[in-house]
């Protein structure tokens, strides 16, 4: 590893199991901030491969790639095109993270004619287990 010279003698003196660790930890940061292409990509997959699962054309996945704000369906959508399961995570201060996995699970069966709508009891009890 090339770094700068300080960097370079501090890293040169540490174990080679310490090394081990770090390169392990920055391979785990790193596959958490993959882009959509990173993950298509990482899948095997090809954008024509992509835009056949979501039934869109090629080159809209190819937009979606790139883009910075989406849906959540359509982010859900294209998870679920390279064999990916979506789930999100709520971080609030001095809380546990809490995973929000499936929110049509938090609905609860709207009276006919209405919306489902999300309550305080549905949010409040534990996720369903797959």
């Amino acid at each position: 590893m090339t770094k700068g010279p300080n960097l370079q003698k501090i890293w040169d003196e540490l174990s080679e199991e310490r090394r081990q660790k770090i390169r392990a930890r920055s391979e785990e940061l790193e596959a958490e901030y993959l882009t959509l292409q990173e993950l298509r990509k990482a899948a095997g997959l090809t954008q024509a491969s992509v835009s056949e699962g979501m039934n869109m054309p090629q080159s809209n996945v190819s937009r979606l790639e790139k883009s910075a704000d989406m849906l959540l369906s359509t982010l859900r959508g294209y998870v679920e095109a390279v064999g990916g399961k979506l789930n999100l995570t709520v971080e609030l201060p001095d809380k546990p993270p809490i995973n929000l996995t499936g929110l049509g699970d938090l609905m609860e069966e709207p009276p006919a004619g209405n919306d489902p709508v999300l309550t305080h009891e549905t949010l409040s009890q534990p996720p369903p287990q797959n």
